[in-house]
């Protein structure tokens, strides 16, 4: 416990920090599921360090039956069949790092055919009742119909806004909606996009324009404003955020190897892995099950989940490699890294990956997509940026990837 304990606050730190800068978030359920999703780590881990040793204690070793370690036992380090993985990829590590980064990065070209955003009737993976009825009235009336934008501006200068209303290209009625005791009017307006379309948001945008040209503290509200807001909040958020959960993860990186070059680098690997993660389960989502788009919210809470999780396990992976490269040399550091966590990486992995792909059967577009990405960056991180990427990249660089805090011991000549 004492050695993992440094590897298990640094890593439950680095995913609770990156929950909570879902805080810069625009939407107010996003920040509160930061804060939600961060306590309970907090939890999870008070109970982990102060819980789960005294239990393990309690029962010894014959909890881990039938596979039960024995004393004198081969260390993991030394053989079996993640050392045999790590030793390859060390042999012949350029090539291998050329190789495995260019699939990540071919990958992350499936970005490049993915749209992004949902109309309202595109968010059901099943047949809704809801989505059935705004078909049927969009055979016989104007798409905008069944949802209108509403205007509400002064009423003094209730003339120039109707006007103005009638004149935006894309609106095809407009009615007055009623008038409040404090002076303002409000109108009903009927487009004739499709609601939470592109098109639609061209003509709310346009709309606001005209409406704000007769009286500049009009507004203008509704589905479709409230869709283009939230869509321009999704943007955004993936400007804000995104760097933010960065910031923190090379932060904590930092503070727990006490080097330059490995934060960025396992950073910048993680980042391709997610974005490729992003390109292929995007492409995925479009091509293979035949959803229109990635929803707005999607690659951010993508992102998140995929970078602070990879890095996540990535610190058992380099704090293990840290504490066996004074004796054995980064080259063989980094493969006996690999041995000793290999089969607990992957298994956490393959777990993790496994509850994500649960989303795919609730009935929101997109969750599914969620743990379709998520699922497959995990699968990515586990089998091809822990186990290859990363000890070829260590091997290749050699000593100075750990500058200036690990030297390597005098006399040595070990990579």
């Amino acid at each position: 416990m004492r050695r993992a304990g440094p590897a298990i606050v640094a890593s439950n730190a680095t995913v609770v920090l990156a929950l909570l800068t879902l805080l810069f978030a625009s939407s107010p359920s996003t920040r509160s599921l930061g804060v939600q999703a961060a306590s309970g780590l907090v939890l999870a881990a008070v109970f982990v360090l102060l819980v789960l040793p005294p239990l393990l204690g309690l029962f010894g070793r014959k909890l881990f039956w039938p596979f039960i370690p024995r004393a004198g036992a081969r260390a993991l380090t030394e053989g079996g069949a993640w050392h045999r993985v790590a030793d390859g990829v060390a042999r012949r590590p350029a090539l291998v790092s050329v190789v495995a980064i260019g699939v990540l990065a071919l990958l992350c070209t499936g970005l490049l055919r993915t749209p992004v955003g949902l109309s309202q009737t595109e968010q059901f993976r099943v047949q809704a009742e809801s989505v059935t009825g705004f078909d049927t009235l969009a055979e016989h009336f104007p798409s905008g119909v069944t949802d209108p934008t509403l205007v509400i501006a002064s009423t003094g200068r209730s003339a120039a806004v109707a006007q103005a209303i009638t004149g935006t290209p894309g609106v095809v009625s407009t009615a007055p909606a009623g008038t409040s005791p404090d002076g303002l009017t409000q109108w009903s307006v009927v487009l004739a996009a499709a609601p939470a379309s592109e098109e639609a948001f061209g003509t709310v945008d346009a709309l606001r324009t005209s409406v704000h040209a007769a009286d500049p503290a009009a507004l203008v509200g509704g589905s479709d404003a409230k869709a283009r807001d939230a869509a321009g909040a999704a943007a955004r958020d993936r400007v804000v955020v995104v760097p933010a959960i960065l910031a923190v993860v090379l932060l904590v990186l930092f503070v727990l190897l006490r080097s330059v070059l490995a934060p960025l680098l396992l950073v910048a690997v993680t980042v391709l892995s997610a974005l490729a993660a992003l390109g292929l389960g995007g492409w995925a989502s479009v091509h293979v099950f035949g959803f229109p788009a990635l929803d707005n919210t999607v690659p951010l809470f993508a992102l998140l989940f995929l970078v602070a999780l990879g890095v996540d396990y990535t610190i058992f992976l380099v704090t293990r490699a840290r504490e066996e490269t004074p004796a054995h040399g980064t080259r063989d550091g980094i493969v006996r890294a690999v041995s000793a966590t290999g089969a607990v990486i992957t298994s956490a992995g393959i777990v993790l990956a496994a509850v994500f792909c649960v989303l795919g059967v609730l009935p929101l577009i997109a969750l599914t997509q969620v743990g379709i990405i998520v699922g497959l960056g995990i699968l990515l991180d586990t089998f091809v940026v822990r186990t290859v990427v990363i000890p070829a990249l260590f091997t290749l660089i050699g000593p100075a990837v750990w500058w200036p805090g690990l030297k390597p011991p005098a006399g040595s000549v070990v990579r």
